[in-house]
């Protein structure tokens, strides 16, 4: 009764211990091997446990690689009435804080008979050779417990984390048919035992710091695996990360463990890699800015000779892109068949009218942003936007509208009023040549309408409304009714450049003529003449009696070069 007691407090023990183990990381074993017992039913008030007593002799060796024809089974034997509570569990065997090993343990237990001898069990994995073990009982033990149960128990097969086995259970000798087949998966890591135990899951541990305003990370290494080097670098998170940069090292004696990195763009797929100096070394990656979409849509591209509008992702992201029309309000309204789902390929528009209110907008999950590129200065640099405007002049209360283009379009035109509180059109359709302004000769009364155009010889455009202003104004006016007047500048630049270079030629021709000229006079009368006198060879042909104006400049009239003191004056 006592040694029954003893018994049944050491196996509750050991299952509290295992219990604490599983609780706080896989199982540990200081060596492997192979367990047989004898499973008993121990029944207390009706209700009865299986109780495995350890102790029980079976021998181990290695199954034939090319095992023998199975025998058939005799009547009603079969793996439910030969196998019970197969079992497959992971185990933890360490030489070290990180030298720790993984190994499958196979538990059974087996209804011993006089034509069974044992059991054979093997583990198979993609690319390698099946390992098959045999476990028998002797003879004159397998007389004696006939008809009874054992548990057989194995933790020696090596397996590598996240590798998929599969083991295979069968009788000795090999019954037909009574065989039992699983699979299994071993831990992954993910799991916090192995990713600080087992070198292959050792990848250390990235802490950051981010300087925006010297686009630098700071960056911190702890838990790395020991007597190894570690490597950092910066890369692009996609199928596989790929390097933005050089690789920086981080020797293992160093006592702090920091590398600072320059970044360019705080791209949501930029990540932070870490790896040991190891073949085959896992890696960790932490990403910094993976929730900042917004820096993906501002890489837009326009062709204004193929006027196609293009974007491609520098992250992989999926999205929905529009092209929109935005409003005074600032809500952007989607135009008709301008969508285009994305995720990594480049998307482009083709005929695209490039009009400041025409945008593109990016929706990814619930949240959108809107990008006008036509309004950014950057564009304005390579060419002026819009290539399209409407110019009014008003003169003694008469408008005349004129159309002016960059490229050679077709526009639909409407005057446009309010008539009983709904607005009414009178449209249009006008080409217009490239360079050559174009008179709309609109019908009606101009003042206090609006004018509503749309290019028609695009894909995607814009419908712009502009408004012209009160005819109670000054007698002349030009104004420029587009978002921008972009020929103006030309116009007042170009003709006073010319005449400010006439003005310059004009001044030192006559400056070269009236040295020469008072030269020729102090040789031939030995310095100073009468007033009166004059040389008719002398005479400047350009001479003007009256003030001329160019281009706004006004001119004086120019010094006769019988004048000996205005002469000398200019001379000196």
């Amino acid at each position: 009764m006592i040694l029954w007691a003893a018994l049944l407090m050491s196996h509750c023990c050991l299952g509290l211990n295992g219990a604490a183990a599983e609780n706080s990381g896989l199982e540990r074993i200081e060596k492997c091997g192979t367990r047989c017992s004898q499973v008993l039913h121990h029944c207390v008030n009706a209700v009865c446990k299986l109780t495995s007593y350890k102790g029980l002799h079976c021998k181990t060796k290695p199954d034939n690689w090319f095992p023998l024809p199975c025998r058939d089974p005799a009547e009603g034997l079969n793996p439910s009435s030969v196998f019970h509570n197969i079992n497959l569990s992971t185990v933890m065997s360490c030489e070290g804080r990180q030298k720790c090993s993984l190994h499958l343990r196979i538990k059974t237990t087996l209804q011993l008979t006089e034509s069974i001898h044992g059991v054979s069990i093997c583990t198979a994995t993609a690319g390698m050779m099946a390992n098959c073990q045999m476990f028998t009982f002797k003879k004159a033990l397998r007389e004696r417990m006939s008809g009874m149960q054992v548990e057989v128990e194995n933790d020696c097969t090596n397996v590598s984390p996240s590798q998929h086995v599969q083991v295979t259970v069968k009788t000795v000798p090999s019954y037909c048919g009574v065989t039992w087949k699983g699979t299994y998966d071993a831990p992954e890591c993910i799991n916090e035992d192995l990713r600080s135990h087992v070198p292959e899951c050792i990848t250390g541990r990235l802490s950051y710091d981010v300087n925006p305003e010297r686009k630098e990370l700071s960056v911190s290494v702890s838990n790395m695996l020991e007597d190894h080097d570690y490597l950092l670098r910066l890369c692009h998170k996609d199928f596989i990360c790929v390097g933005t940069g050089a690789i920086t090292l981080i020797k293992k004696g160093e006592p702090v463990k920091r590398a600072t990195l320059p970044y360019s763009r705080p791209l949501p797929c930029l990540c932070i890699e870490g790896w040991s100096t190891m073949m085959d070394a896992p890696r960790v990656q932490v990403c910094p800015f993976k929730d900042r979409l917004e820096d993906l849509w501002s890489s837009i591209n326009f062709d204004p000779l193929e006027e196609t509008l293009s974007w491609e992702p520098a992250c992989p992201v999926t999205a929905v892109v529009v092209l929109c029309q935005k409003r005074e309000d600032g809500v952007c309204v989607d135009l008709p068949h301008a969508s285009q789902n994305v995720s990594r390929e480049k998307i482009s528009f083709s005929k695209v009218d490039p009009h400041p209110q025409l945008c593109v907008k990016f929706t990814a999950g619930s949240q959108s942003w809107t990008r006008c590129p036509f309004a950014n200065a950057r564009f304005q640099v390579v060419q002026q936007f819009p290539v399209w405007e409407m110019i009014v002049t008003r003169q003694q209360g008469r408008e005349d509208i004129k159309m002016l283009s960059q490229v050679t379009a077709t526009f639909s035109v409407g005057l446009c009023a309010k008539s009983k509180g709904s607005t009414v059109c009178d449209t249009h359709t006008m080409h217009v040549t490239k360079h050559k302004a174009v008179g709309l000769n609109l019908a009606g009364e101009l003042c206090n309408s609006c004018l509503q155009v749309k290019r028609l010889d695009v894909k995607f455009s814009a419908t712009v409304i502009y408004c012209l202003e009160q005819s109670n104004q000054s007698s002349l006016s030009r104004t420029v009714i587009s978002s921008r007047a972009s020929w103006d500048l030309p116009w007042v630049v170009v003709p006073a450049g010319v005449c400010l270079s006439l003005i310059i030629i004009n001044t030192l021709v006559l400056y070269i003529l009236l040295t020469v000229c008072q030269r020729r006079k102090q040789k031939r009368n030995g310095g100073c003449i009468s007033e009166k006198q004059t040389d008719p060879d002398c005479v400047v042909p350009v001479l003007q009696t009256q003030p001329v104006l160019h281009g706004g400049v006004l001119i004086p009239d120019s010094p006769q070069c019988g004048n000996n003191e205005k002469a000398n004056l200019i001379s000196d």
